[in-house]
């Protein structure tokens, strides 16, 4: 089975990337989205989305497109323009990206209301428009893929949709078990997807309220799907991933200790630090999303955002995770 890190708009950036893949048991790993409208992008902005390609930073030629541990980063598109996506996603791979994926999504409205994401899944015709034009201008070898919603409204459209992914090219299909309308409520809703697998042959990657190893076991039971997306679970347990992998090969495992936990998080806000351009706030509510997430998990989070829900200076809140762990 195969698990992927997801590309979440403004939180799995580059720094998270190398992060939590190099723990362990991730196969790929998607960039955020590059919202693609009427132009095709100059090299620079590719390398800021994806820095895995930018040979100034990786310089090992044979590594481009890889996280440090050896992850494939694939690079995610977003947007309407069935030419403008194709000829960006062709830069893409020109410039040394291994695969690209296509957000039908996301649920924001400012990203709807100007024609991406979500949205897209009231025409299945549109989705089949996009994929095929993109696939025609990528090599053969070249993996694409789509991330797509039960449904807009309602699942109703949820065959005819990866039906039309499917035969446009794609290599396999992500899809959020929630619809547009349901947003991030839980529960999501595994069993839709059941009856896809005997209808759809390309592989499915299911996305949506895996937290441990047995949401993990539930979904497989539920939905039959192998293949996995992890999201906020992978940043609620930052070692998900190869949990899920050792149990799976009937292995001891050793969950990450607290102190592990703070190595990574100081890890994250030294990444941020170097960075001149990052804002103190922007610093600070990462480092409490993130340390939020993880009081689903660890106590000892719960007691440290006690401690910094009120700071919004990044430095004071360095000096707080450096007397932790």
């Amino acid at each position: 089975m195969k698990i992927i890190l997801a590309p979440m708009d403004g939180i799995t950036d580059f720094y998270v990337r190398q992060i939590l893949t190099s723990v362990g048991g991730y196969d790929l790993s998607m960039t955020e989205f590059l919202r693609v409208t009427n132009s095709v992008f100059p090299k620079r902005v590719f390398y800021q989305n994806c820095p895995e390609i930018n040979p100034e930073i990786n310089s090992n030629l044979e590594l481009l497109s890889f996280t440090q541990s050896g992850t494939p980063v694939h690079m995610q598109l977003l947007g309407s323009d069935a030419d403008y996506l194709a000829a960006n996603a062709a830069k893409a791979v020109e410039l040394g990206v291994k695969g690209i994926d296509v957000n039908f999504g996301c649920p924001a409205k400012t990203v709807n209301g100007h024609g991406g994401g979500a949205v897209l899944l009231q025409d299945p015709e549109i989705l089949y428009k996009l994929v095929s034009t993109i696939r025609k201008d990528l090599p053969s070898e070249t993996p694409l893929s789509a991330k797509m919603r039960l449904g807009y409204e309602t699942s109703d459209l949820l065959l005819d949709n990866a039906k039309a992914i499917e035969e446009a090219g794609a290599d396999f299909i992500t899809i959020h078990a929630r619809t547009k309308f349901d947003g991030y409520r839980p529960p999501a809703k595994w069993h839709e997807v059941t009856d896809l697998f005997a209808k759809i042959n390309i592989p499915i990657v299911l996305n949506g309220e895996i937290w441990d190893v047995n949401d993990y076991l539930k979904c497989q039971q539920i939905s039959s799907c192998q293949d996995i997306m992890l999201g906020r679970g992978a940043f609620a347990r930052p070692d998900l991933a190869k949990q899920i992998k050792t149990y799976l090969n009937h292995q001891p495992y050793q969950t990450m200790s607290w102190d592990s936990i703070c190595v990574l998080l100081k890890d994250f806000y030294q990444f941020m630090v170097m960075q001149n351009l990052i804002s103190e706030k922007y610093i600070a509510g990462r480092l409490k999303l993130w340390i939020k997430w993880l009081m689903a998990s660890y106590d000892e989070a719960v007691f440290l955002f006690e401690q910094i829900k009120r700071i919004s200076d990044a430095k004071e809140i360095g000096v707080k995770l450096q007397c932790h762990g």
